[in-house]
């Protein structure tokens, strides 16, 4: 914006230039057109159909869940039907060493991490071995606090970048999350530490039932990296490419030790916020319709079975691997021990107070009997 003069302060041009300063940018149409032929071609043929792989497992994964839900074999659940770009795409621009830190609808990605499935299933029913992660995954238990990934993610990139590790922390969240505090809290920090921290907002639209409009007057949420001197960039969250090229910007920007970055994913939640939820009571089919024409799968898909990388085969072959992992998972659920009130409170303190040594005793010697 040009200079002013106090004379006259155009407060309402002052506003409509931050929303200016962070444009969408994207590299795939909804069709599967590709809008930026430079950046397309820095992604290999390689890793466009391992990007499709990986959405094609998690669109299948959530349907599976949803149906699991409904028969009461796992608990509630929070579908992520419509993010797989911003879920997967992000994923696959972070190294197995980075730390991964996600929200409750995030279990999907954080399988890919390596995560056992049996164990997320675990987390689902509320059972204590569901957050025991083997110590070969670099990633944290899902987050149900809205707004906390980013403080955990700061608290963690400090550490390593104190300890000299080459690898970052990597936050999910979602639009509702920077209204909270804490995500202006974290990102403050990670700007004045430098933090080798990247947050991306999956910007679903609605936080439960509540749209972003309703939740800022902010007309992009990344703007909001300003005031924190923290860059940020706002994608096409259902393009993978998009997602993908700037994650992976982000991280080289974040290792080479200039500190954090925001991403903004613009993304649509197809389904419901949990299974406790009803989504057709704030928002109409249409609008649901519209954005499902803009998945990430079409797009990708389009490109792929135009350059004769791509088929409907494959996608059955994923779809038959889902259920088979899902099935042995199950298994695997099923063998674990039924858990004790003696488990909970034994892990709740390295050194126990008297009180909570009290209670072990207490419900040990009712459990022997």
């Amino acid at each position: 914006m040009d200079a002013m003069s106090l004379a006259e302060i155009p407060w309402e041009e002052i506003a409509a230039s931050y929303g200016e300063n962070f444009p969408m940018h994207a590299v795939l149409s909804p069709d599967g057109e590709i809008l930026d032929p430079e950046a397309f071609e820095k992604v290999s043929e390689e890793t466009l159909v391992e990007l499709m792989e990986d959405m094609v497992w998690a669109h299948v994964f959530d349907q599976r869940i949803i149906m699991l839900n409904r028969q009461g074999a796992l608990g509630n659940y929070a579908p992520g039907g419509g993010q797989e770009a911003s879920q997967f795409a992000s994923l696959k621009a972070l190294s197995s060493q980075d730390l991964l830190i996600p929200t409750y609808r995030d279990l999907a990605p954080l399988i890919k991490h390596g995560v056992p499935m049996h164990q997320a299933f675990l987390w689902w029913r509320g059972h204590i071995e569901g957050n025991a992660y083997p110590e070969d995954v670099s990633a944290w238990v899902p987050q149900v606090i809205v707004g906390a990934t980013v403080m955990h993610a700061v608290g963690a990139a400090m550490a390593m970048a104190r300890k000299g590790e080459k690898r970052v922390a990597f936050a999910y969240l979602g639009d509702g999350a920077t209204s909270q505090g804490d995500f202006y809290e974290g990102l403050n920090f990670a700007g004045v530490y430098k933090a080798p921290v990247i947050a991306l907002i999956q910007n679903n639209q609605y936080a439960i039932s509540v749209p972003v409009v309703n939740q800022t007057a902010a007309q992009t949420l990344a703007q909001k990296g300003v005031a924190a001197g923290v860059p940020a960039i706002r994608v096409d969250g259902n393009d993978p490419v998009a997602v993908y090229l700037a994650t992976a910007s982000a991280r080289e920007y974040a290792l080479a030790g200039n500190g954090p970055v925001l991403i903004e994913a613009l993304t649509y939640r197809s389904g419901s916020h949990t299974m406790s939820d009803d989504p057709t009571r704030y928002r109409g089919a249409d609008e649901v319709d519209l954005w499902t024409n803009k998945s990430a799968l079409r797009r990708l898909r389009e490109v792929l079975v135009e350059k004769k990388l791509w088929d409907l085969e494959r996608e059955e072959e994923i779809a038959e691997q889902v259920k088979g992992e899902i099935k042995e998972a199950l298994k695997l659920m099923g063998q674990t021990p039924a858990q004790k009130v003696t488990d909970f409170l034994s892990v709740m303190y390295e050194n126990p107070p008297a009180t909570i040594t009290e209670q072990l005793d207490t419900y040990a010697a009712k459990e022997a009997n």
